[in-house]
C-alpha cells in the first residue's frame, strides 16, 4: 500500500509568509492549497501551484470557513447551500490555476473548523460532500467519524488521513488549535510509522485508536515543519 504525505501550504498572504512551502514540497506526494478564505491570494496560489508542478506533486484545493481573521480555525454557522457554494466558489478559483498550468485537481480537503465540524454536523459534511462532487474529485477524511460516512452516503470518494503534529483525544480527533504547538520530528516519525505500519495512533492519554491510513498530514506552519516532514517521510519510505 502507497502511503502519501500531503501537507496544507500555500498559506502566505501579500507580504506575509506564512511556512516554508519552498523547503517542504520536494519532501511531499500531495499538496492542500489555500483558496483565499483563510489564508493565500491569487499570487500565493499561482506561485504555489506552479512550485507543485516542478516537484511532481499533486494538488488538491483547501476550502474552510470565510475567516481569514480567525485562519479558518473558527466554526461558523452556515446554512447547507450557502456553504456549498462558499465551497465551489473557492475550489473554482483554485482549479483555475491548475487548468492555466496542466495540472489536475486531485482532492479536496477542508480546512480547519470546517474540517472538524464535518465529524458530527450531517449538514456541514453533505455541503461538502455536494461541493466535492461539483468538481467530482475525492474528499480527505478521518475515520471513525462522520464525516467519512457521509461523504461516502453522498456518492464521494474518501481519501482516509491521519495526523502527526496535531494531537489526538480519546475519541480519534484532532484537536483543533487556533496556532500549532511545537512537536518533536521524533515523535511525528513515530506516529506516521504508528499509523502506517500498525494502523493505529496515540491519543494525548497514551490511549491507542485504530484508523484508516492512505495518507498522512503535516502543516507548513507548524514549527520545524521542514524536519517534520523529512522525519515522516524516511519513516514511512518503506510503505511508499
Amino acid at each position: 500500500m502507497t502511503i502519501d504525505l500531503n501537507c496544507d501550504m500555500g498559506e502566505a498572504y501579500g507580504i506575509y509568509k506564512c511556512g516554508d512551502d519552498a523547503g517542504i514540497m520536494p519532501l511531499i506526494s500531495v499538496a492542500n492549497v489555500a483558496c483565499g478564505f483563510h489564508a493565500s491570494d491569487p499570487s500565493v496560489m499561482r506561485q504555489t501551484v506552479r512550485l507543485a508542478k516542478q516537484h511532481g506533486v499533486r494538488v488538491g484545493a483547501h476550502p474552510s470557513y470565510p475567516d481569514r481573521d480567525g485562519f479558518g480555525r473558527r466554526r461558523m454557522e452556515m446554512e447547507g447551500e450557502e456553504l456549498t457554494a462558499c465551497i465551489i466558489y473557492q475550489v473554482g478559483a483554485l482549479k483555475g490555476f491548475l487548468d492555466a498550468e496542466g495540472v489536475a485537481l486531485n482532492h479536496v480537503k477542508p480546512h480547519g473548523a470546517l474540517y472538524g465540524a464535518a465529524w458530527h454536523d450531517e449538514t456541514v459534511a453533505r455541503a461538502i460532500a455536494r461541493a466535492a462532487k461539483a468538481f467530482d474529485a475525492p474528499l480527505m477524511a478521518m475515520s471513525g467519524t462522520g464525516q467519512g460516512t457521509w461523504y461516502q452516503d453522498e456518492g464521494v470518494e474518501v481519501i482516509w488521513e491521519t495526523y502527526v503534529d496535531l494531537a489526538y483525544n480519546d475519541d480519534g480527533e484532532i484537536v483543533i488549535t487556533r496556532q500549532h504547538d511545537p512537536v518533536t520530528a521524533e515523535t511525528a516519525a513515530a506516529q506516521a510509522l504508528r499509523s502506517a505500519r500498525d494502523g493505529q495512533v496515540q491519543a494525548m492519554s497514551g490511549k491507542l485508536i485504530d484508523v484508516k491510513c492512505e495518507t498522512i498530514c503535516v502543516h507548513s506552519d507548524t514549527p520545524g515543519a521542514v524536519e517534520i516532514a523529512r522525519a515522516v517521510k524516511d519513516a514511512i519510505a518503506e510503505y511508499s
